[in-house]
């Protein structure tokens, strides 16, 4: 079988290989966990921390940049056994599978954090966390009550704060043990015997920084359901920013140290006064404007008063009446006059249409009927006398009269009608001719007819 031709193949360059391999296996795999040994551990200027992790057949590259290398609290070293969460790439450059580490600390440590993972998922699962349910803390707290080892920097730095910000805040130590065997236990005591006593507004639980397990009794579940449970709010402070346990999740809030809890907690007493100064001023401005309006609302109602005083309203209402009494001597004497204007209009029209008038008229108009009527009649005969003599001067022109006084003949027969045509009548017929001045008995000889467009005047 003979090769492909090169048109046909698929040929990968080898960038072109790596960066395909390298999409594979970054979106194929998750955040993984990884326990091995350091080796050929390599910090360069950059603050990138390079190394290998191995076990007893294998070993895989690592990077750990210098974001995450800071957050670390262990200086790692050839030889450590760490348990590494990291994702899976590709360096293509090199061809290099490697793990990019999001997280490094001491083998010894993974149990544990294992244990505070699954505790904080179970009770987020339960709303222990569920921020609806949190106090909020009072604005201006009289005794604040401290969980925490009465030898400790946390309680020194909690007084220093307050001693500065609210040197009126009482406070109330509650000593117990925060780290090793039994603090648990002394922790949850100290708890309860403050909400025993319920003479503190809130509920400061703290220590300083550590390593995980020196933080191990704040990730007891235990405790954290007692804070869920109390009727106190609570503040959480444990270890530095860094840190989170699960005290931290349950409480009503955190802060990230002692100093910042105790910021969190206690109003700032200077801030405070330039508050209530601010206030203060404030509140008397409102005052003075407020009696301000006042007054202008009492002289309104002085004034409202005045006007409606019984005297006032006897003047007004006297003028009302004046005004009326006035409208109704002009309203009066205009009806009058409107009343005379009608009454000389009705009796100009009454004499006009007297009867005297009428009969002294129509009198005048029947005196000279007879002549007009003589008149008219003397006019109708006139035009019809001239209608007649026109009538008779058109009954003359087109009568057969004058024709036949023109020399114009009618043939008819004794015993019919008048001929129009030579064709009604025949040879040794017997015909009248009548003239205008008599008539001729004739007989007919011969008849012949005329070609019409040959034809000529016979007068011609």
């Amino acid at each position: 079988m003979s090769p492909p031709d090169a048109a046909s193949r698929d040929i990968f360059t080898v960038s072109r290989l790596n960066s395909e391999v390298r999409a594979v296996l970054e979106g194929s795999f998750p955040l993984v966990w990884v326990e091995g040994e350091i080796s050929n551990i390599a910090m360069p200027r950059s603050g990138h921390l390079y190394f290998s992790l191995k076990d007893a057949h294998a070993q895989v590259r690592c990077a750990l940049f210098r974001a995450k290398r800071q957050l670390l609290r262990f200086t790692p070293g050839d030889g450590d056994q760490v348990l590494a969460r990291a994702r899976i790439s590709f360096y293509e450059p090199r061809g290099d599978f490697q793990l990019i580490i999001e997280h490094l600390e001491p083998a010894g440590a993974g149990a544990a954090q294992r244990e505070f993972e699954a505790l904080k998922q179970r009770l987020q699962a339960e709303g222990l966390f569920d921020p609806a349910r949190k106090r909020a803390l009072p604005a201006f707290p009289l005794r604040l009550g401290v969980i925490t080892s009465p030898s400790g920097a946390a309680i020194h730095d909690v007084l220093d704060v307050l001693r500065r910000r609210a040197p009126h805040l009482a406070v109330t130590l509650f000593p117990s043990q925060v780290q090793g065997k039994g603090a648990a236990e002394e922790i949850l005591a100290a708890l309860h015997t403050a909400l025993q006593r319920a003479d503190c507004d809130v509920l400061l639980l703290t220590r300083g920084g550590g390593s995980i397990e020196d933080l191990a009794a704040f990730n007891d579940e235990r405790l954290a359901r007692a804070i869920a449970a109390a009727d106190i709010p609570i503040v959480s402070a444990v270890g530095h920013e860094i840190d989170f346990t699960i005290a931290d999740f349950v409480a009503d809030r955190r802060a990230p140290t002692p100093s910042a809890a105790a910021e969190l907690i206690s109003p700032d007493a200077t801030a405070l006064a330039h508050t209530i100064t601010t206030q203060r001023r404030r509140l008397y401005q409102a005052v003075q404007r407020r009696l301000a309006a006042e007054a202008q609302q009492l002289a309104r109602l002085e004034t409202r008063l005045q006007r409606g005083s019984p005297g006032n309203r006897l003047r007004q209402q006297q003028q009302r009446l004046d005004g009326l009494d006035l409208r109704l001597v002009r309203s009066m004497r205009a009806r009058l006059a409107r009343g005379s204007t009608s009454l000389e209009a009705l009796s100009r029209q009454l004499h006009a249409h007297s009867p005297l008038r009428q009969l002294d008229f129509l009198r005048q108009r029947f005196r000279n009927i007879p002549e007009r009527v003589h008149q008219a009649c003397r006019q109708a005969l006139q035009r019809n006398a001239d209608r007649l003599a026109a009538t008779v001067r058109e009954l003359h022109a087109v009568s057969p009269l004058a024709t036949m006084q023109r020399g114009y003949a009618v043939l008819r027969r004794a015993d019919a009608g008048v001929l129009s045509s030579v064709t009604q009548a025949a040879p040794g017929d017997r015909l009248q001719a009548l003239l205008a001045d008599g008539r001729l008995d004739l007989t007919v000889d011969a008849t012949a007819r005329f070609d019409r467009s040959l034809a000529c005047d016979p007068e011609d």
